[in-house]
């Protein structure tokens, strides 16, 4: 049996993230959330994995390569334009012989996930096999309707809460038997434009086919679908490691908790570490630094003197420097912060705190959700970033500046003063 990955999509709602990245590569303990569903189909037993992609397809075939590194055989397929989950899956048609699993490319879930929803479907005739996953807001999801004895009848895409017919979500985790392919073909487009899988699988149901489920946990699945979700993955995934100590650390140090130190890393003396942490190759930290948990410091980052980081993720070659406190942000890479830069996190009347997604102001559901920076940014001294602010690829921020809205890509943003210069009285 092989495996069908989509990687196809933009992630325009993790912009600004996504925009020089794809969302299939952003890293969370200092893996890309691709590298976990590709190791999850390894540790069930499948060794073959067909990748669908599009955006930046490039990057992700230059990272992973042939799949050697990980035990797998990797073949990609270019999906020309992005026109739905049922469309990418049937782009994968002339490269399969038979069963196979299909999994969405930016999840993720625990191990055992594929291993399960295997198992179930050769346990039986069955057209296919769903992970499902109990969620708190099915208005959000598509949510399946099942038949008294626990097959699917239809999925229902994003219903008002109040006319749900369950609480359980596409998992976006499947076992196909070819017959999908035929129901592909007869789908129509969606009022998006696209073709969609689901509509498929609702066909063959509604044909008589039987579509088993099985419900994953609720604590052991991610949908990574915005900035925010990212900081939650990066936690799950610190947690479910196995964390090590490798690199050098120096007298002085205290490493408190689950911590992991690449070998090449350094830790200089005064720096405090409460895990679950993660620190990449080449990374360089410290002195005299609090790094708190739920933290992931990517490959050559530098953390300088006096510096505060908690529940954040700094992604590869990006500094910090001296004096500054990043909180429940995330920092794009190669982005260098000038001693000094505050990320605030909470918002001075507690609410819930929005962020900007598509152009339309979300409540994120958090108390607690500093910044978000693209790839390359800059900022000067003493610079300040109001709570759940975006800042485009390529910008710089001035020294004193207090940022309070998101910042487009490629910008100089300077503040302007007025000063006076007198003659000193004799």
């Amino acid at each position: 049996m092989k495996a069908v990955l989509l990687a196809a999509g933009a992630g325009e709602r993790l912009q600004p993230l996504t925009a020089t990245q794809p969302k299939h590569l952003l890293k969370v303990a200092g893996k890309p959330l691709l590298q976990y569903s590709l190791e999850a189909i390894k540790h069930a037993g499948i060794n073959e994995a067909i990748l669908i992609t599009h955006y930046r397809g490039e990057a992700i075939q230059n990272y992973f390569g042939d799949g050697t590194k990980l035990g797998l055989k990797l073949t990609y397929v270019n999906q020309p334009e992005i026109l739905g989950t049922g469309n990418a899956t049937g782009t994968a048609e002339p490269f399969l012989e038979g069963d196979f699993v299909l999994i969405y490319g930016d999840l993720l879930f625990g191990v055992e996930a594929i291993k399960t929803v295997v198992s179930k479907f050769k346990s039986g005739k069955t057209a296919a096999v769903m992970g499902v996953v109990p969620v708190d807001h099915p208005e959000n999801y598509g949510i399946i309707e099942q038949t008294p004895n626990g097959t699917l009848k239809r999925i229902v895409e994003k219903p008002p809460a109040d006319r749900a017919p369950s609480n359980l979500a596409n998992a976006g985790v499947y076992v196909f038997s070819r017959q999908v392919f035929d129901k592909i073909h007869q789908t129509k487009a969606s009022s998006r434009g696209e073709w969609e899988l689901t509509d498929a699988i609702t066909m063959l149901a509604e044909e008589g086919k039987t579509i088993l489920t099985v419900e994953l946990s609720k604590d052991d699945w991610f949908d990574v679908g915005r900035p925010w979700d990212l900081l939650d993955a990066n936690v799950w995934a610190l947690k479910r490691m196995e964390h090590q100590v490798l690199g050098k650390v120096e007298e002085d140090a205290h490493l408190i908790g689950p911590v992991t130190v690449a070998e090449s890393a350094r830790i200089r003396s005064g720096v405090y570490i409460e895990g679950p942490v993660f620190i990449d190759e080449e990374a360089d930290i410290g002195p005299n630094c609090y790094i708190r948990s739920g933290t992931s410091l990517g490959r050559k980052t530098r953390v300088g003197n006096a510096v505060e980081i908690k529940n954040s993720i700094i992604m590869d070659g990006t500094h910090v420097g001296h004096l500054s406190y990043i909180g429940d942000s995330i920092l794009g890479e190669k982005c260098n912060l000038g001693a000094g830069t505050i990320t605030a996190n909470l918002r001075f009347d507690d609410k819930k705190i929005k962020m900007k997604i598509k152009d339309k102001r979300v409540d994120t559901g958090r108390r607690k959700l500093g910044v978000i920076l693209g790839d390359n940014v800059k900022t000067g001294i003493k610079s300040l970033f109001m709570p759940g602010v975006k800042v485009g690829a390529n910008t710089w921020v001035g020294a004193n500046m207090m940022v309070e809205q998101d910042l487009p890509a490629n910008s100089i943003v300077l503040l302007k003063q007025n000063s006076e210069i007198k003659q000193k009285p004799a």
